[in-house]
């Protein structure tokens, strides 16, 4: 992109431009807006060579470690607790099966490389918790208990992919054991040393314990990186570990939500869709049809009959699977994850990405329209005693 190249400005109001129009067109459409934000990437990179630079890195991978930590906050324990062996039993076929088929697919049937099978593998096994949860909220769901249940499962299945990209690209020194202890340290200190934080500061405009909690969020990245691990692996378990502190004071989880996805993570998801290729896409659709059919198979496979085992009439059990074959944020994640450290290339980045977003969109639909289970779905709240 040449108009502007020099005026960081210029920049900064583009970028923000494609943010701002993502949100409305979201809402408008009443889609994800993550999902449009990196349509709206993938087209402003393809026609008028929108490109990153060193600060919208920076941002753009400060909304990642945020993302991924609300991702962890977002489930409450206590529904953890309540659904933990149907959703442990769920959410392991849901990361496994697509991960072991998506692997060997990739490396035997496309003989891509082991790192890059691995990335392969990795991105296909996620589920979305944006999505899913957005889709619980909206149809009346979330409150129930199939509705907890699937929120759990997709928080174990996305777990799942967090801990295998996190180790599988590790290097095991001492760097590592030094990111484990890091971890433990800050699950078993950081939540009651905010809380104390946050009392004491509440009414400070300078966010004294927002501040110390980026603090904290950003060594653990370093003391990934620094061990060849990814800095969501630490953010992840960090924001399991805050989620009953936030859920306790959800004033201060409405601003850490809204400064994320208000500003930090359109810098994201928009730099993901620059990546795509149109004509890396278009040479690659037999390679996008495939990974597509090997994600959902694998996926229909393995929970539908555990749904089913697990007592859940057929057409739940249909919702409940089509809701884990789901997929955005951890696959992109995963996917510019293996870009950028070269295990995978442009056009390898491009079918992955391409297959993420269609099973955001097609499982979601389908789900909806044809499995819809209306019998969980929680009255509306008419205002009358």
């Amino acid at each position: 992109m040449t108009f502007g190249s020099e005026n960081p400005w210029a920049i900064a109001a583009l970028w923000l431009l494609l943010a701002a129009a993502g949100a409305f067109i979201a809402a408008r459409l009443s889609l994800a807006a993550a999902l449009v934000e990196i349509l709206l990437g993938v087209v402003a990179g393809n026609l008028i060579g929108l490109q990153s630079n060193t600060w919208i890195d920076f941002l753009a991978g400060f909304g990642s470690l945020m993302l991924t930590f609300l991702a962890g906050a977002e489930i409450d324990p206590t529904v953890l607790r309540a659904q933990l062996r149907p959703a442990a039993i769920i959410g392991f076929l849901s990361f496994f099966a697509p991960f072991a088929c998506a692997f060997v697919f990739a490396l035997y049937a496309m003989h891509w490389s082991l790192d890059a099978a691995k990335i392969a593998g990795v991105a296909m096994s996620t589920t979305s918790v944006a999505v899913v949860y957005a889709v619980m909220v909206e149809s009346r769901l979330a409150g129930s208990n199939f509705g907890q249940l699937i929120l759990a499962a997709c928080f174990l299945t996305d777990l799942g992919t967090v801990v295998a990209l996190g180790l599988l690209f590790a290097t095991y020194n001492w760097w590592l054991v030094l990111m484990v202890i890091a971890i433990a340290a800050s699950l078993a200190f950081v939540p009651k040393l905010l809380a104390a934080v946050l009392d004491a500061t509440s009414k400070r405009v300078s966010e004294p314990g927002l501040r110390a909690l980026f603090l904290v969020i950003l060594v653990l990245a370093a003391t990934a990186t620094a061990a060849h691990s990814e800095g969501v692996l630490p953010a992840y378990f960090l924001g399991l570990a805050c989620a009953g502190l936030l859920l306790s004071r959800p004033e201060i989880s409405r601003r850490i939500r809204s400064m994320t996805m208000g500003f930090f993570t359109p810098f994201y998801f928009i730099k993901a869709g620059t990546l795509v290729s149109f004509a890396a896409a278009w040479s690659g659709l037999a390679l996008i049809a495939a990974l597509f059919v090997v994600k959902v198979a694998a996926k229909i496979a393995a929970v539908w009959p555990a749904a089913r085992a697990l007592g859940h009439p057929p057409k739940n059990a249909s919702y409940l699977t089509l809701m884990m074959a789901t997929g955005l944020t951890f696959g992109t994640i995963s996917s510019l994850y293996g870009l950028t450290h070269h295990y995978i290339d442009r056009w390898q980045y491009t079918a992955l990405v391409t297959v993420v977003i269609l099973t955001a969109i097609v499982p979601t639909i389908i789900a909806q329209v044809l499995f819809h289970p209306a019998e969980h779905v929680e009255p509306e709240l008419t205002g009358v005693p």
